[in-house]
């Protein structure tokens, strides 16, 4: 396996040349980093090309680093049935830039590049149908961003009065702002309700 990732590695860097940021080799799989502007010639390449025939798309997701200019990576895995490999493209863009998008190669692309941007914000220039597809009509922000807030921006409930459901600022009552982070399996430093009687050693 390593021989035949080795071979994939020389032939990509050959055949791809300065459109190859990194190569490395992480967890079985070979990682390329290409240019951002060059994903679509990269991904075409790598479908076409008789000498890697890459032509089925496993996923396309999305990573967060907000501390980087680039925040956000877009990565693509695809498997050569003809070669019994994997191969994992990353692209980075910040919350501006929109990536070009691969549904011309893959039109299975479609709802991950959806979902990439339901959750990040990541925009796919040339996507037919690029709108939100797991989060409600009107959903505030992206929930997958690192600054996205665990509660929300806004909560949903039914209304009985109403008769429908209602959007509401999200609201948290105090008791349950502050946690107990000791381990259950250890218990608590201080005495449990309930607990009094209980003999300390």
């Amino acid at each position: 396996m390593d021989e035949a990732l080795n071979e994939l590695s020389e032939a990509v860097a050959t055949r791809l040349g300065d459109r190859v940021i990194s190569l490395a080799m992480a967890f079985g799989e070979l990682t390329i980093v290409v240019k951002r502007d060059d994903i679509v010639d990269v991904i075409r390449t790598l479908h076409d090309d008789n000498q890697f025939r890459f032509v089925s798309l496993t996923d396309v997701c999305g990573a967060d680093y907000p501390t980087r200019e680039e925040r956000f990576e877009i990565v693509y895995h695809l498997l050569s049935p003809t070669l019994n490999l994997r191969i994992r493209v990353k692209v980075t863009t910040d919350e501006e830039t929109p990536v070009a998008s691969i549904t011309e190669i893959f039109p299975g692309a479609n709802w991950y590049e959806r979902e990439a941007f339901d959750f990040f914000g990541v925009r796919f220039e040339g996507h037919p149908d690029m709108r939100r597809i797991l989060t409600d009509y009107g959903f505030d922000g992206h929930p997958l961003r690192k600054d996205f807030p665990v509660s929300g921006y806004v909560e949903l409930r039914y209304d009985e009065e109403r008769k429908r459901v209602v959007y509401e600022p999200v609201k948290l009552a105090q008791e349950f702002r502050t946690f107990d982070n000791l381990s259950p399996w250890e218990g608590p430093d201080y005495v449990l309700p309930g607990d009094e009687k209980a003999k300390t050693q």
